[in-house]
C-alpha cells in the first residue's frame, strides 16, 4: 500500500485520471468504455480501474462526496503518484432555468460556502477557476458531439440539505448555472499542486421544478460526458 486511501502500485496509475465521486460509475465507466481495464484499488470500497480507450493508457478513481474526501485523493494521487491531469465526472443541480435534466455543465468556476480554500489560502477569498486549455477542447469535443453543453460559474456546497429558497434565489442572481459538492475544492488543489483540471457535470436534477434523474440513472447514464472526459483525456 503506498498510500493510506491507495493500495495501487506507481505503475498502475495513469498520469492522467477522470475521477468520480460514485465507485460503481467508476466501475461502469470502466467495464464499458475501457479495453483490458483492470481494478487497480478497492481500499474502503473506492474503487479504481486503469485501461485502454483509443490506445490511450487512463485511470478512473471514485473520490466520495465533498470536498473533503475529494482532496484526500487527489492530493494522494498527485503527490504520490505523479498525475498530472484529472477531469472530474459529476453529478449537479441545475439552478439557472435554461440547465436542464441531463445538460452537461463545464464550471469554468466555482463559488462556495466551505471554509476549506480560505484556511488553506490565508484567510484570503479565493477564485476558484478551471485550466483554460481543457476547459477549451472540451468545449470544442461536445461541439462535434452535439450535446447541450452549458459553461459558466458554479456554486460549491458543503451541505447536501439545509439550503433554503433565499439561497437558491441569490445564487440564480449573481448567474450560478448549478449546484455541487466538490469542484471549488479540485480547483484549488489543482492551482496550488500544479496539475490541469476541469469539472464536467451533468444536471441530475433542476433546484426549482424539483424533477430529478434517479440513483440507477446518475449511475449508469450519463454517458454523454463520459464520452467527453474520454476524449478530453486523449489530448496533451
Amino acid at each position: 500500500m503506498v498510500t493510506p486511501h491507495l493500495n495501487s502500485n506507481i505503475s498502475d496509475i495513469s498520469d492522467v485520471v477522470i475521477i468520480s465521486g460514485d465507485p460503481l460509475r467508476a466501475k461502469y465507466i470502466s467495464k464499458n468504455f475501457l479495453k483490458n481495464s483492470i481494478q487497480i484499488n478497492n481500499v474502503r470500497s473506492m474503487f479504481g480501474y486503469t485501461g485502454y480507450y483509443k490506445k490511450k493508457r487512463i485511470s478512473i478513481m471514485s473520490h466520495g462526496m465533498g470536498i473533503p474526501s475529494l482532496s484526500i485523493y487527489v492530493n494522494e494521487l498527485v503527490s504520490e503518484y505523479n498525475v498530472k491531469k484529472i477531469i472530474r465526472l459529476g453529478t449537479c443541480g441545475g439552478i439557472n432555468k435554461k440547465v436542464k435534466i441531463k445538460d452537461i455543465v463545464f464550471a469554468m468556476g466555482a463559488s462556495t460556502d466551505s471554509s476549506i480554500n480560505r484556511l488553506r489560502f490565508g484567510g484570503y477569498d479565493f477564485s476558484s477557476i478551471s485550466d483554460f486549455k481543457m476547459l477549451y477542447q472540451a468545449y470544442i469535443i461536445s461541439k462535434n458531439y452535439n450535446f447541450n453543453v452549458h459553461i459558466g460559474n458554479i456554486f460549491t456546497t458543503d451541505s447536501f440539505y439545509g439550503k433554503d429558497s433565499i439561497f437558491f434565489n441569490l445564487i440564480k442572481k449573481f448567474n450560478i448555472l448549478a449546484i455541487d459538492m466538490e469542484t471549488s475544492g479540485l480547483y484549488s488543489l489543482s492551482s496550488e499542486l500544479k496539475f490541469k483540471s476541469l469539472s464536467i457535470c451533468t444536471v441530475s436534477d433542476e433546484i426549482f421544478s424539483k424533477k430529478k434523474i434517479t440513483s440507477l440513472e446518475r449511475e449508469k447514464t450519463l454517458n454523454n460526458s463520459i464520452l467527453i472526459s474520454l476524449d478530453l483525456a486523449l489530448l496533451n
